[in-house]
């Protein structure tokens, strides 16, 4: 179960609302595709994701060898209008914009993952 405090503990870390930015954005992305856009290193992207699902804010599928990520959609109603808040509230952000031109520069993308 979800507690307040472990959700704003998830949210303190600006890399991980960059990658809960483009998740809600995209909807389902892959270990590399935030990679790239994000501009980090995969064990610091796969660290990040680990913390979110081990929090219950991303569920993860697998497709061979890939890992694919999307916003958990069991999230409690007051959970999902507090992050649709502050990722709205900070979409805006120069670098924030940067990340998702980045990942929309690449109209190829799940080739860019192997499917």
């Amino acid at each position: 179960m979800l507690t307040a405090v472990d959700f704003f503990k998830q949210l303190a870390d600006e890399t991980r609302l960059r990658i809960l930015h483009l998740l809600q954005a995209e909807g389902e992305l892959c270990v590399c595709e935030l990679t790239d856009a994000l501009g980090l290193a995969q064990p610091k992207i796969s660290r990040h994701l680990a913390s979110l699902r081990e929090h219950g804010l991303v569920l993860d599928s697998r497709r061979g060898t890939w890992a694919f990520y999307r916003l958990h959609p069991d999230l409690p109603a007051w959970a999902r209008q507090v992050l649709q808040d502050t990722l709205a509230g900070h979409a805006v952000q120069p670098d924030w914009e940067a990340d998702l031109a980045r990942l929309r520069r690449h109209p190829e993308r799940p080739q860019a993952c192997g499917l």
